[in-house]
């Protein structure tokens, strides 16, 4: 597709082509999923790279978090794809015997795919694959944040893709603008909720239905049943992979101040472990992706004051947009670092009285896209799961349940709606079409056909009642 095209073009474009049927056949869908297949394993090099120009990624995260995930994804949708297309019988009430009940899933139609910055590859492929596993044409917005990673994509898939079906719109706020004034048969979101609010009104001018994938600030409850050693290397891993810049990355660590004592020195022991005395020359650790989203950061360091204290980190680079893994102590409920998602390399320690103290607090607040719970108790891990709502509960390992093909990953609320990965990704992209084939005789429809006699009042009468 012709990036000099409009949005309109695109969409015109790709609807025509939707509609002759190119992307339909199971055949097609499984070539163009291969086929992005072979596109990350052979330019594995220069997405790297790219990945290192954005966000200072190490490859080893790359292939963890991004690379390696997808192909995870692709290799899981090629080898069960077959299976989830095909129709589903369901059962036929006797009224309507005989005759035949089943659902066909057929594709949307032309989606739209916009992505976010901090997992560029990750968040914007696997969703995608969803959308031509279902057989939809697709447009591919990419951040352009993360400059490098969309200018490699907008080159590859126009080489690896049939551009017939798959497009790439570059740019930034008008470009997207323009794009959502379109109609498409699904528009799939990943980032903020203030952008989230757009994407929703404007998809409501056409009646899409929208996926929002968001975020919030996801607990870390701890208490004294675990190992806590194990559990700083395993808070340190989900927090600080990216520079802290991931959706479902500990927010905040919810703990008595006994615990708290406990954890901080492990916290900084485990830190210069995996990233060296001084992090900024770790080729291990990412940078913040850009100016706006450095000072916001630094801000909320300058913040901290009274009984808040630094007990690892809190250095800064703004030439090389560097800020050290930080954890904080003491810090107060009411604390700037606690008024909104951190999305960052920071990370509070905030204290409460008890279990009940700590449910009370994250129901206070809105709903988070994960709630992690290091704990042993099954009192605990029960109260947890069932008096709070998050889009994922996470027993003593952060981030993982994203490895999980056949789990949903998605949020709740103000976290988002609607949910994807495995076999969900393809229901996202798909209408579940009812089918009902009946022979025309003998017809035991004249059963309930007019006119109403007592007999036939009777029948249907007790039939309903069998019914319920």
């Amino acid at each position: 597709m012709s990036t000099g095209a409009s949005p309109s073009e695109i969409v015109s474009s790709l609807r025509s082509s939707f509609d002759r049927g190119i992307t339909k056949p199971y055949a097609w869908r499984l070539k163009a999923l291969k086929a992005m297949r072979s596109l990350l394993i052979e330019r594995t090099a220069e997405i790297e790279a790219a990945l290192v120009a954005d966000l200072r990624k190490n490859p080893a995260e790359a292939q963890l978090t991004e690379i390696g995930f997808v192909i995870a994804e692709l290799d899981y949708t090629i080898a069960n794809l077959r299976r989830w297309l095909r129709p589903k019988r369901v059962r036929t009430p006797l009224l309507i015997a005989p005759a035949s009940a089943y659902t066909v899933k057929e594709p949307l139609g032309v989606v739209l795919v916009i992505a976010p910055w901090n997992y560029p590859v990750q968040l914007l492929l696997v969703p995608i694959i969803g959308a031509l596993a279902a057989g939809n044409a697709v447009v591919a917005k990419p951040s352009e944040l993360a400059p490098a990673t969309s200018a490699v994509f907008a080159r590859l898939f126009a080489r690896y893709l049939d551009n017939r079906a798959v497009a790439v719109v570059e740019g930034g706020v008008p470009e997207t603008t323009e794009l959502l004034a379109e109609r498409f048969d699904h528009i799939f979101y990943t980032g903020n909720a203030r952008v989230g609010r757009i994407v929703l009104e404007a998809a409501a001018k056409n009646l899409t239905p929208v996926t929002l994938e968001l975020g919030g600030k996801s607990p870390a409850y701890i208490d004294d049943t675990v190992d806590l050693e194990a559990v700083a290397h395993r808070l340190a891993w989900g927090k600080f992979m990216n520079a802290g810049q991931t959706c479902v990355a500990p927010d905040y660590v919810l703990t008595t101040a006994a615990i708290a004592r406990r954890l901080e020195p492990l916290l900084v022991t485990v830190i210069e472990e995996f990233y060296g005395a001084d992090p900024a020359t770790s080729d291990s650790y990412g940078r913040i992706v850009n100016d706006a989203q450095f000072e916001r950061l630094t801000g909320l360091l300058d913040g901290i004051q009274g009984s808040e204290r630094i007990v690892a980190g809190g250095e800064s680079d703004a030439r090389t947009r560097y800020i050290a893994p930080t954890v904080i102590s003491g810090v107060r409920r009411d604390s700037p670092v606690m008024a909104a998602e951190i999305f960052g390399p920071l990370l509070p320690i905030v204290t409460a009285d008890s279990l009940t103290d700590a449910i009370a607090f994250i129901n206070a607040g809105e709903k988070p896209l994960a709630l992690y719970a290091f704990t042993n108790s099954k009192k605990a891990r029960r109260a947890l799961l069932t008096r709070t709502s998050s889009g994922a509960v996470s027993f003593n390992v952060p981030a993982a349940h994203l490895l999980v093909a056949d789990l949903p990953f998605g949020g709740v609320g103000q976290s988002g709606m609607g949910s994807y990965h495995g076999e969900r990704s393809v229901a996202v992209f798909s209408h579940e079409k009812a089918v009902l084939s009946k022979i025309l005789k003998p017809d035991t429809f004249n059963l309930v056909y007019p006119p109403f006699t007592q007999k036939k009042d009777a029948f249907i009468r007790g039939f309903l009642r069998r019914l319920t």
